[in-house]
């Protein structure tokens, strides 16, 4: 099965991207989702949360207050790495179960739709990585009739973030959304048709085999590296 990573930058059209897929069926995990789920009530993350922040973290419905918590880490390096550090391995173990599940139901690819997806580690433990782009002027724009807001603003929001274009240089593949909504879903068609082309019938011994399915893992990810460092050392010599 291809474990593809879906990622993009601020008002790229990610989420649409996302929607487009689930709408023709594709199996779709989504991280913002699962990051909430894996703080509900009688979670063992919210139980560390708690223990590690204090009950005022907490609502009275037993609910993680987000506002207070963010207050809480906002200016605090120190603070913010232990959230993290709480939070992200509960949301990959959740993601890794729900590929599995996918696997075991045989199907042949999912979209893993994770917005800091190259920021974390996570662009390494997927086949295929793809990138939801336009242009930092279109962004902009996009930004600003979407939240109301001013250039300046706007702008403040996108330097924050890793820009799309270093985004790019991760991608095996670039969807580009710089154009009309038709244009937009005749890429996600091309993305569908290079992914059942990809997968062809090893998929099945994969899920035939498990074995097989370790080994080509392990074989995409290696390769995946390496290609990585290859393209690093050229780019450091061309700077």
């Amino acid at each position: 099965m291809i474990v593809v990573g879906l990622t993009g930058g601020i008002a790229t059209g990610k989420s649409t991207v996302s929607n487009l897929l689930r709408a023709r069926g594709v199996p779709l995990i989504d991280a913002d989702l699962i990051a909430r789920q894996v703080v509900e009530p009688g979670t063992p993350a919210l139980d560390k949360i708690k223990a590690h922040f204090g009950d005022g973290v907490i609502q009275p419905d037993g609910t993680l207050d987000r506002k207070k918590l963010g207050t809480i880490i906002f200016n605090d390096e120190e603070k913010r790495r232990k959230l993290n550090g709480i939070v992200h391995p509960a949301v990959r173990w959740a993601m890794l179960w729900q590929v599995l599940r996918y696997w075991i139901r045989g199907n042949k690819y999912c979209v893993l739709d994770v917005p800091l997806l190259i920021e974390g580690p996570l662009w390494k433990m997927v086949g295929k990585v793809v990138v939801v782009y336009c242009s930092v002027e279109l962004q902009l724009l996009r930004l600003m009739l979407r939240d109301n807001s001013s250039r300046e603003d706007a702008s403040s929001r996108l330097n924050s973030q890793l820009p799309i274009a270093e985004k790019v240089k991760y991608a095996d593949i670039v969807i580009d959304n710089s154009g009309t909504r038709q244009e937009l879903e005749a890429h996600v068609d091309a993305l569908l048709r290079r992914l059942e082309q990809d997968a062809g019938w090893t998929w099945r011994l994969s899920w035939i085999f498990p074995l097989f399915m370790v080994v080509s893992a392990v074989a995409t990810l290696f390769w995946r590296a390496i290609r990585r460092r290859v393209k690093d050392s050229r780019r450091g010599k061309k700077d």
